[in-house]
């Protein structure tokens, strides 16, 4: 089965790229660096050629609403459009647990690409899932100086190849709508997380919390609600084994 995977130079999309070629399946990415661009459909027609199933893991690293909004508009509609030529016959997207209760501008994009998976005319299936662990130090890289920032949040972090073998999972079955979420086994204080990678990269920063309006409700907007799939690495765990290393700024 031919797999093209959006996105599948990405931290995500590197996982979702190697599991469709352990499970014996054929990938395609589908990224800028292999001459397609899906925000404007440009070399989109060749590579999506006989593709059996398209996943979405694209994503654009912006606070901005109106940029997120126009990023997995332009992709969605254009991964939509080529699908459809080319036969395709399960679209998967990949979205985060929280979207319609937590009014970040980046979740306004995220929500516009469910909108628009549903409607597509493609037999669909959306996956949301919690933050990643790597999250927590891709915002302690976003705050230069000696002062941290981060939202004051609980979230339930999940490992990125955990989140990829779900997706690779789902590809190769029926199509679901909404599938059952995902998320980590622990739910923890988001500043909590950030200062536990700022000490194991050996840097002495003062990481704060970032008042969130809207009470309880705002401050766990993040975490799964009902059926769930809950992974099986903790942050503690991938600390150890990754998290002082830093990692790639792409991802949930």
């Amino acid at each position: 089965m031919r797999v093209a995977v959006a996105g599948g130079t990405g931290l995500i999309g590197r996982h979702v790229v190697t599991l469709v070629e352990q499970a014996g399946h054929e990938p395609v990415v589908l990224a800028r660096s292999r001459g397609v661009d899906i925000t404007t459909g440009s070399g989109l027609d060749a590579a999506i050629a006989g593709a059996h199933v398209v996943i979405d893991v694209s994503n654009v690293t912006t606070l901005s609403k109106k940029r997120a909004v126009r990023f997995f508009t332009a992709g969605t509609e254009q991964l939509i459009e080529a699908g459809g030529r080319a036969g395709v016959k399960h679209h998967l997207a990949l979205s985060i647990v929280g979207i319609d209760r937590v009014g970040f501008g980046y979740y306004a994009g995220k929500l516009a690409q469910e909108d628009l998976v549903r409607r597509g005319g493609l037999p669909w299936t959306v996956l949301r899932a919690t933050q990643f662990h790597e999250f927590a130090g891709q915002l302690l890289d976003r705050s230069p100086g000696p002062l941290a920032v981060a939202p004051g949040m609980r979230v339930q972090p999940v490992a990125a190849r955990e989140v990829a073998q779900r997706l690779v999972e789902l590809a190769t079955g029926p199509a679901q709508g909404r599938a059952p979420e995902i998320a980590g086994p622990q739910a923890h204080a988001l500043v909590d997380l950030v200062r536990q990678v700022a000490r194991a990269r050996g840097r002495r920063r003062l990481v704060v919390p970032l008042p969130i309006p809207g009470g309880s409700a705002a401050r766990n907007g993040l975490l799964p609600t009902g059926e769930h799939t809950t992974g099986v690495q903790t942050f503690a765990e991938w600390l150890r084994s990754d998290g002082a290393h830093g990692g790639s700024s792409t991802g949930t």
